[in-house]
């Protein structure tokens, strides 16, 4: 008998590319083109260093209470953890622990049917329609779960509030994920919903709409008893999951409300100039809600067009995958960066 027998194995979600070379633009992995809130830069230039040595606050109360009071919830409503993806994983490692599948769509985040396999949730994913829309119907069934990514990822397409309030009034016994990561750039969000139904949890993110993705913040909101749940499966696995620089920063970076309106506004309104460019091409995607843009061209291949851009130096994400693998997902840059990409596809197409 090998110890590998005993190997827990699993194949690995693959993060979009981050390049080493200089000079690119990058549109692959829906960053923020715009920099952190101006106070968060100018609280690293003082920040005391020699705090460092002491372990951070393990209740990451100073995050917890900015995203509160931003939000007008109690903090008991409120967890945080090292991006949404930490958050996420601690969510399928709480609430799914039936023998039934828990459901999500085919194409959605990808991340999904890894911490399914990885924490041996049984799932069910179920297809999405030809238009890249969810039929609600089909989460009525029964089942161990719901997670819907909305804004959908990597489609961009938003499932209606109503639909979703359908989707938990036909869930009351299990617990119903809405991922939010690209919510804050057009999309109605879930989270009035969590006074009505407790057994909803709102997952948010830094990572995109505040310009944050290297800080790896993420945050949830649910009923009170949900989140006690969440937090004692999170000190379970470690207690200190959150630095203390990015704990200050990121309640610096939440309470900046008019910065955070500015740049979200700049990305919505360079996605839709760019919608009507990308028309004028020929491309074709579903209307986007998101920070990106999900699209084909009826006459050029997607892994022909994708090679064209980088060896243009602009690299976009491009899913080697069924029913998606002529599609590419375009981040939202500023407005310089979108213009270069769109003089490229004119070269290209």
């Amino acid at each position: 008998m090998s110890w590998e027998e005993n190997v827990r194995k699993v194949v690995p979600y693959t993060p979009g590319e981050q390049p080493k070379i200089q000079n690119i633009i990058k549109l692959n992995t829906n960053e923020n083109p715009y920099p952190p809130a101006p106070a968060v830069a100018e609280a690293i230039k003082i920040m005391d260093v020699d705090r460092f040595k002491k372990y951070p606050d393990p209740s990451c109360s100073v995050l917890v209470d900015a995203i509160a009071d931003f939000y007008n919830v109690s903090s008991d409503r409120v967890f945080v953890g090292v991006g949404s993806d930490d958050v996420l994983a601690m969510a399928f490692l709480t609430f799914f622990n039936s023998d039934k599948p828990v459901l999500f769509p085919d194409i959605t985040y990808s991340f999904y049917d890894v911490w399914a396999n990885l924490y041996r949730i049984p799932f069910k994913q179920i297809p999405l329609n030809e238009d890249f829309t969810i039929t609600k119907e089909d989460y009525f069934g029964e089942n161990g779960g719901v997670v819907i990514a909305n804004p959908n990822a990597p489609t961009g397409v938003e499932l209606p509030l109503k639909d979703i309030e359908e989707i938990l009034q036909k869930n009351r016994d299990v617990v119903v994920i809405v991922d939010e990561a690209y919510i804050d750039f057009g999309g109605e969000s879930a989270l009035p919903l969590i006074d009505k139904y407790d057994n909803l949890l709102v997952v948010q993110t830094f990572s995109k709409s505040r310009s944050m993705a290297g800080m790896r913040i993420g945050y949830a909101f649910g009923n009170e008893k949900l989140i006690k749940y969440l937090s004692d499966v999170k000190y379970s696995f470690n207690s200190y999951t959150m630095n203390t620089p990015t704990l200050e920063l990121g309640a610096l970076a939440i309470s900046n409300r008019d910065y955070f309106d500015k740049t979200r506004n700049m990305v919505i309104g360079t996605r839709e100039r760019v919608k009507k460019e990308l028309k004028e091409l020929g491309f074709e995607f579903a209307d986007s809600k998101t920070n990106f843009i999900f699209a084909k061209h009826p006459d050029k291949s997607g892994k022909e067009i994708f090679a064209n851009l980088r060896s243009r130096g602009i690299i976009v994400r491009r899913f080697d995958l069924p029913r998606i693998d002529e599609y590419l997902r375009i981040s939202i840059g500023t407005d310089e960066e979108m213009d270069t990409l769109i003089r490229a596809l004119k070269e290209i197409i």
